[in-house]
C-alpha cells in the first residue's frame, strides 16, 4: 500500500470545473449511492429532521433524497454548473444569495429551503457560516482531497459535526502506483489517524 506516486498529486481547483464544464464526470452517480441506502439506518441512528452535510456534493441526487425526508440538506461544490444541474435535474425552483463572510461565494437555496447548497471552496467554510451536522455522506470528497489537503479537510470536518453525530465514508481500494488519482487511495490506517 505505498501511495508514494500519489502523494504530491494535487488537482488544481480549474481542473474540476473543467471536468463539470467537459461533462468528464463519472464519479457521479444517476441512481444515487447503494451504500447509502444499505447504511441509511447508521446515518440516521433513529433520529429525524436531521441537518445533512455533503462535502463537495456536485449534483448528488442523494441531497433531494434525504431532503424528500424531510432531512436538511447543505452541500458545498466549486462548480455552479454542478449545483444549478441539480436543481433543474429535479425540477426544484431554487433562490441564489452572495455568502457575505465569503468573497466570490454564492448560496443557493430551495425555495422550500431544505436544501442549501454553497458554490466555493470547502475550505472556506466554518461552522460559524454553515453551523454544525447531525450527518455528514462523505461519498467522494475525502478521496477527492489533494493528499497534501487531507489533514486540513478532516479538521474541517470534525469542527462542522455535532458530537453524536453520524460520519459516513466511502472510499476506494485499489494498487495507487497504477492510478494516479483522483480518486485517491486513503489506507485505512490512514483514515483513524485523520478521524480518530
Amino acid at each position: 500500500s505505498d501511495v508514494g506516486s500519489q502523494k504530491e498529486r494535487v488537482v488544481t481547483d480549474e481542473e474540476w470545473l473543467e471536468k463539470w464544464e467537459t461533462g468528464n464526470i463519472g464519479f457521479h452517480k444517476e441512481e444515487g449511492h447503494p451504500l447509502l441506502q444499505k447504511y441509511l439506518d447508521v446515518l440516521l441512528n433513529g433520529r429525524s429532521g436531521l441537518r445533512i452535510f455533503f462535502p463537495l456534493c456536485g449534483k448528488a441526487v442523494e441531497m433531494k433524497w434525504l431532503a424528500d425526508m424531510g432531512h436538511s440538506v447543505v452541500g458545498v461544490e466549486i462548480s455552479e454548473q454542478a449545483v444549478k444541474d441539480f436543481f433543474s435535474e429535479h425540477s426544484l425552483p431554487y433562490c441564489e444569495e452572495p455568502v457575505p463572510e465569503i468573497s466570490g461565494a454564492k448560496m443557493f437555496q430551495s425555495t422550500s429551503g431544505n436544501i442549501s447548497l454553497y458554490c466555493c471552496s470547502i475550505y472556506d467554510l466554518s461552522s460559524s457560516i454553515v453551523g454544525k451536522f447531525d450527518g455528514v455522506w462523505d461519498r467522494g470528497a475525502l478521496v477527492a482531497v489533494n493528499p497534501c489537503d487531507r489533514q486540513h479537510y478532516a479538521s474541517l470536518m470534525i469542527s462542522l459535526v455535532e458530537k453524536n453525530s453520524s460520519y459516513l465514508l466511502v472510499t476506494v481500494s485499489y494498487d495507487p502506483n497504477k492510478h494516479k488519482g483522483p480518486p485517491f487511495y486513503v489506507p485505512e490506517t490512514e483514515i483513524k489517524s485523520l478521524f480518530g
